[in-house]
């Protein structure tokens, strides 16, 4: 008799989704927890927000937390990953999807050489060490436990394409933590951790809605789409989802665009 497998199926794993109490982390950690994760973390800099989505699982049957950490911050980072190991045992996806284009600010306004570390550091200590972070405490618990396990970085197209305007830093970072990714696949391919980047366009989140709301940015920003649509965070969740289930065992080291049509590459 013939059986039928789940697709997208993450197998009872832990999952900790960093950046989750809304957007895309919002609708990954959701997605994680429809198909099949054991426990579902939730972290956020607000630690309302996190709490909020972490319930929203909880009321679908999931076991979830909520967790209010700063994932550019080493200690920190470290006492989440001890908190969540301690309540439900070593982790075994973890996304990083915290992100930002320059702390609570706007990107810098200044041309770039006008501009210096303050500028640079709190886009830099999320889209890069925060990566740096999450992934080294993530992978010592997926290495240590049987069973391997995944890592999804996302980033943003920028990295791949260079943006300017104020987010020179933004695409150095976000570029950095893909090549990062990729060192990851090869430390952990012999222990069964898997490592990817998703890349994303302009997606509609809290973020994006000031500026996609006003006609004319807008005109401008799906001129340059081959899909002429802002994308959706569903759109995201759908490919870290699948990146973290068991039918993506031997997919590694890549970085998969989830653009619209962005950016083409063979």
């Amino acid at each position: 008799m013939s059986q039928t497998r789940q697709i997208i199926d993450i197998e009872g794993r832990v999952a900790v989704v960093t950046g989750a109490g809304q957007g895309v982390g919002r609708q990954i950690a959701l997605d994680l927890a429809a198909h099949g994760a054991g426990a579902v973390v939730v972290n956020d800099i607000d630690a309302a927000r996190a709490q909020r989505v972490a319930d929203e699982i909880s009321e679908q049957g999931t076991k979830a937390m909520g967790l209010r950490c700063d994932v550019s911050n080493f200690d920190a980072v470290g006492e989440m990953f001890a908190t969540i190991q301690e309540a439900y045992g070593p982790v075994g996806v973890l996304v990083n999807n915290a992100g930002n284009q320059g702390g609570d600010k706007a990107p810098p306004s200044q041309p770039f050489w006008e501009q210096g570390p303050a500028e640079w550091y709190p886009s830099i200590g999320v889209n890069l060490h925060g990566v740096l972070n999450c992934a080294r405490y993530a992978l010592g618990q997926m290495v240590n436990a049987s069973g391997g396990g995944r890592i999804v970085t996302v980033i943003s197209d920028a990295g791949r394409v260079g943006e300017i305007n104020g987010l020179e830093a933004y695409s150095g970072a976000k570029a950095g933590a893909a090549g990062l990714t990729r060192a990851l696949a090869r430390l952990g391919g012999r222990y069964q951790v898997t490592a990817n980047s998703v890349a994303l366009g302009a997606t509609r989140t809290p973020a994006t809605e000031e500026y996609l709301a006003d006609p004319d940015m807008r005109k401008r920003v799906l001129g340059q789409y081959m899909v002429r649509r802002v994308g959706e965070p569903t759109d995201a969740s759908g490919m870290v989802a699948f990146l973290a289930s068991a039918a993506a065992g031997w997919i590694s080291g890549q970085t998969i665009p989830v653009n619209g049509g962005y950016s083409v590459t063979l």
